[in-house]
């Protein structure tokens, strides 16, 4: 049609959001920008690059050697993903030095993932980590006098 020449169509799909790996003391935790990126894959692999400090999931099956439970099916993952395997967390870790933090409050490093989505895989690279503290989520605990 001659008068629509020139125009093109907007896509309506959503972008992806920003993924997003969080490392603390005792588990790593992977936005649902992550499992959505990669498809909500019930399992992954976690595969660290000691020399580059990068860190990196790929989908994989439950079959696989390794193979780490990682997300619930669309529609049913509501939250972040919680890693908390302690030979997994320890690994990642090596990569981050924390804050020290107030016993109120929890020490982080948030690191941006890069998508490959041919490979179905997110790098995180420990450079671009950045350092910080929140408040600790959950119960308070009762202090008896």
């Amino acid at each position: 049609m001659p008068i629509l020449q020139g125009f093109e169509e907007v896509n309506i799909t959503a972008p992806i959001t920003k993924m997003t790996m969080t490392v603390m003391d005792t588990r790593v935790r992977f936005n649902k920008a992550t499992a959505i990126a990669l498809g909500y894959p019930a399992y992954v692999k976690v595969l660290v690059n000691d020399k580059t400090k990068q860190v990196a999931l790929e989908v994989c099956t439950g079959r696989d050697a390794n193979a780490v439970k990682f997300s619930k099916p669309e529609g049913k993952q509501t939250a972040s993903v919680s890693l908390k395997d302690v030979t997994l967390v320890a690994t990642i870790r090596k990569f981050f030095t924390l804050k020290p933090a107030a016993e109120s409050e929890d020490s982080y490093a948030a690191v941006p993932g890069r998508l490959f989505p041919d490979q179905h895989v997110v790098v995180f690279d420990a450079a671009e980590a950045v350092a910080g503290t929140m408040k600790r989520r959950g119960r308070k605990k009762v202090v008896k006098d």
